[in-house]
């Protein structure tokens, strides 16, 4: 299928190959039909996209500040280098929609393959795109223009900002801003018995949107025409749809609003807020949360579970049902605000006309409209001809399920790096994150089945960056198959998923290897180089300082993350057993009671090894991101090695004090190497024994709190 992306490096425009999307539980695929082209929301993220970085930095202000705050704790070349990172990351356009459904996944019953939706939030300018059920609205017959459902999410936004500034019938309600979310708004507020009074600086009213007057914005008399078109009172309500930089919209609703009257936003302006008017009428300032309460929650957007009706009205999704009914029943029709319609393959003229606008044309509603593509469900989208002669002997094949943010952010780029990895094929269960990966690592073909890459014979070790709850079942299968597996912490999150993973390593000829990238690291080598462990115990302490993650983020979610102590914590785990080269022979956890912090990301790690030398692992959410990530202190024959987030480490002996400065250096090119001499047979796996260990007695020691 294709799909439009944004470069944020440029701002250029891209249509990517990228395979369809799979059906997952509560979602839908939708073939889309209609996408709108918003030209507020997408115009000001192009414009975003081609300013330098100083523009870039000027704009946000907020990630500046976070980028410094990593300096500080994870080096510069480092922070640099992942901030560049990001920055190749296309970006999907669009999030309206109408379409076709053409499979429904477990939990879905009440859609069905062949109904027409709106759909929104997942809803991108692609052929084929996979939304959560709630956030799908199915079509009634009635409603014979289908294009105007495309504008489902902007009827959402519009009557959220409705109900958020309690607006009741025959009130008189001012629109500030008439671009297409501003008429869009006021034709719902007409069609509930309000009277509007629309705002701008310049004229666009249209004869189907009902007005009761307009009046130019910057008229320094248009507080006291308002007054005028109110009896003296001022309007009752105000909502802002504006898309500006200043902060005239606020200063506008400060002077037109009556005594005890809600002002709302939904659209984008400055908020200075002048207390003298909120104070003397007790004026009420609301920010309308997109389309509505379910909106940012992956519970309901991805997992599909619904809020009873009896404790939310107006939901995301009833919020955008809503607007289809208006439609349907002819209380509002939006025809006339569609002014462009352009092939999806002429995308870029769309935007060309919302951005520079060459030619001066007048347009509110644009839309891209989606021709039948029969090759849009190709499992498998090849990059190279298939008949280019294969790289065979000097790099290794690699292919890799899943591509989330560590892989395009770290793995990827290592491997490239590094020059020992041919990548060879690339397997996701989404259009948006195959794209993503391949149009920056280019791998020689991308899929939406994984097990093309398991029977693919140029392909020598399968890397898995799933989410954790897949990690066993693809690691299982690959060993099976055959192949080498390469899988990102951790291998699983069960005793009994560790025992069938075991079992396929021992019986198989591949190699195993898990992301425990940090014994490879420069001044962890260091540090054990220097020690001797063999006649002298050591005592271990890590400080994992890991920041806070919300309780919702899926990685808290022991069904699909496993918690953040198998998660992140076996890291260190296999670290100090790395560094102690003896077996581990006890290991307790400790999680601290904090209501504050409900999951279990508090605790402290025990460990005890068979050297006679004990460990501590501190790993801690309630710290500062001010404080260094990761610290090792490692006390020995009267040294100490002090690490500090793998940035420089200093050594305190008799007297005498060494200090290393590096940039950050996690290990990983160190591994991708280690994993190479492996494949090639120039040495020994000695890491998957010591992570099947590490595994095993993490994971007994959760389940025994």
């Amino acid at each position: 299928m294709k799909q439009l992306f944004l470069s944020v490096n440029n701002g250029a425009m891209t249509v990517v190959e990228t395979p369809a999307p799979t059906v997952k539980e509560n979602m839908v695929i939708v073939e889309t039909l209609y996408s709108v082209v918003s030209a507020g929301t997408e115009r000001s993220l192009a414009s975003f996209g081609g300013k330098n970085l100083i523009q870039k930095a000027m704009e946000r202000p907020d990630q500046v500040k976070k980028v410094t705050e990593k300096m500080s704790t994870d080096g510069i070349l480092t922070t640099i280098e992942n901030a560049f990172g990001r920055l190749k990351d296309p970006m999907p356009m669009g999030y309206t929609a109408v379409g076709r459904i053409t499979d429904v996944g477990r939990g879905v019953t009440d859609l069905k393959v062949g109904d027409i939706v709106a759909e929104v939030g997942q809803a991108y300018h692609s052929e084929v795109n996979r939304v959560g059920k709630n956030l799908v609205v199915k079509l009634p017959e009635e409603l014979e223009d289908i294009r105007q459902a495309a504008f489902g999410a902007l009827g959402g936004i519009a009557l959220e900002g409705i109900h958020q500034a309690e607006v009741m019938p025959g009130e008189t309600v001012a629109v500030i801003g008439l671009g297409l979310l501003g008429h869009i708004c006021a034709r719902i507020l007409y069609a509930y018995g309000c009277d509007v009074i629309g705002y701008d600086v310049v004229d666009k009213t249209l004869p189907e949107t009902k007005l009761k007057a307009f009046i130019n914005s910057t008229d320094d008399s248009a507080a006291d025409i308002t007054k005028s078109l109110t009896k003296g009172r001022g309007v009752d309500k105000v909502i802002i749809t504006a898309a500006t930089n200043s902060n005239a919209p606020i200063d506008l609703s400060q002077q037109i609003t009556r005594d005890r009257g809600i002002i709302c936003m939904i659209g984008v302006t400055q908020m200075h807020l002048d207390r003298r008017p909120f104070y003397e009428r007790e004026l009420t300032f609301k920010i309308a949360r997109s389309y509505g309460p379910g909106r940012y929650d992956p519970a309901y957007e991805e997992a599909g579970f619904d809020y009873p009706i009896g404790y939310v009205r107006f939901t995301e999704g009833r919020n955008v049902e809503e607007f289809i009914r208006l439609l349907a029943t002819g209380r509002i029709d939006l025809s006339d605000l569609i002014t462009h319609v352009f092939p999806f393959s002429d995308a870029a003229k769309a935007y060309e006309m919302i951005t520079a606008n060459p030619n001066h044309e007048r347009y509110i509603g644009v839309l891209l409209q989606y021709d039948d593509n029969p090759e849009k469900w190709n499992k498998v989208i090849r990059s190279v001809p298939t008949d280019k002669p294969a790289v065979k002997g000097d790099r290794i094949g690699f292919g890799l399920i899943g591509s989330g943010n560590f892989a395009r952010v770290t793995m990827l780029p290592a491997m490239l790096a590094s020059g020992l990895y041919r990548f060879r094929g690339l397997a996701t269960t989404g259009g948006i994150a195959a794209a993503q990966a391949n149009e920056v690592f280019h791998f020689d073909y991308t899929t939406n089945d994984y097990r093309e890459l398991l029977n693919d014979k140029e392909i020598d070790i399968i890397g898995i960056s799933t989410q954790h709850n897949s990690h066993a079942k693809f690691v299982i299968e690959a060993l099976e198959a055959g192949k080498s597996v390469y899988c990102e912490k951790p291998l699983c999150l069960t005793l009994e998923e560790l025992d069938r993973i075991e079992e396929a390593y021992r019986k198989g000829d591949g190699q195993l290897f898990c992301g425990l990238n940090r014994r490879h690291a420069q001044l962890i080598a260091e540090i054990r180089k220097e020690m001797k462990t063999d006649s002298i115990p050591a005592v271990y302490d890590y400080i994992a300082n890991v920041g806070f993650i919300p309780e919702n983020h899926w990685t808290q979610d022991e069904a699909k993350g496993g918690g953040r102590i198998i998660g992140e914590a076996i890291h260190f785990v296999d670290t100090i057993m790395y560094l102690d080269g003896s077996e581990l022979t006890d290991l307790k956890v400790s999680f601290a009671e904090n209501s504050g912090y409900p999951k279990k990301d508090n605790a402290i790690i025990n460990l005890r090894f068979a050297s006679g030398a004990i460990g501590t692992i501190i790993y801690t959410s309630m710290g500062s991101k001010k404080y260094p990530k990761e610290q090792l202190r490692v006390f020995s024959n009267g040294t100490v090695y002090e690490m500090n987030n793998y940035v420089n480490m200093t050594k305190y002996g008799s007297g005498k004090k060494k200090e290393i400065k590096l940039r950050q250096d996690k290990g990983f090119g160190t591994e991708y190497q280690m994993i190479s001499d492996v494949l090639r047979g120039t040495a020994k796996n000695t890491t998957a024994e010591d992570a099947i260990k590490a595994h095993r007695m993490l994971l007994n020691a959760i389940a025994r709190r």
